[in-house]
């Protein structure tokens, strides 16, 4: 479990094949300060366990499955990531709760600087659309945000719009995002269980029939 506040951008320093996957090496000094063999990061929202670490560097084997539905399957050596260790109970929930169990990617399609802020345009998949409201949250490459604009109902091809504060642009990889660029999105999970109680609800209740 995440909170979507990033503690540091790391990169990648190594990717290997391994089976039908891959591991990977990340550099995140902080990530590792305080890790050990099977231990949760999330790098850029997707989180990985542990599988070996040093001073400063940490190894995950990211499976196949993992590489069709985010944007793991686009990285390489020198590649900066959002980091962020799993959330230990006595820490302040200063983002939301996070899984990072990514369910899709969107793709930037603008950036609108502005004087302080950025307002960053990204698609959204049809099917995840439903899932995101304006002023709620949403987790992109990892960080948590809350959705400033979303496009309307009505419209063929959906959208979010976040708003980045000057920190965010600093401290995370979304300063360097650019129109075009693939990122990891999480939805919240509270509209996830709505949206699977709603489903259940337009079916049929049979408790009328049975044998005779």
């Amino acid at each position: 479990m995440f909170t979507g506040i990033i503690e540091e951008r790391g990169e990648i320093v190594a990717v290997e094949p391994a089976g039908d996957g891959l591991r990977v090496t990340v550099r995140g000094p902080r990530a590792v300060s305080d890790a050990a063999q099977g231990d949760s990061i999330a790098v850029s929202g997707v989180c990985l366990t542990v599988v070996d670490h040093g001073d400063d560097w940490f190894a995950a084997d990211v499976m196949h499955q993992t590489l069709a539905v985010t944007s793991l399957g686009e990285i390489g050596p020198g590649t900066p990531v959002n980091l962020e260790r799993a959330l230990a109970t006595h820490t302040r929930l200063g983002g939301h709760i996070v899984q990072g169990h990514v369910d899709g990617t969107g793709t930037v399609l603008e950036v609108f600087p502005g004087e302080q802020w950025q307002v960053v345009r990204v698609s959204l998949p049809a099917d995840l659309a439903p899932l995101v409201v304006d002023k709620g949250s949403i987790t992109v490459d990892g960080v948590s945000l809350t959705v400033s604009a979303v496009s309307p109902a009505t419209e063929p091809e959906q959208w979010f719009e976040v708003s980045l504060i000057p920190e965010t642009l600093e401290v995370t990889t979304l300063g360097l995002r650019r129109a075009g660029d693939l990122v990891n999105l999480e939805t919240d999970i509270l509209a996830r269980h709505v949206q699977r109680l709603l489903a259940f609800s337009t079916i049929p209740n049979d408790s009328e029939g049975g044998s005779r």
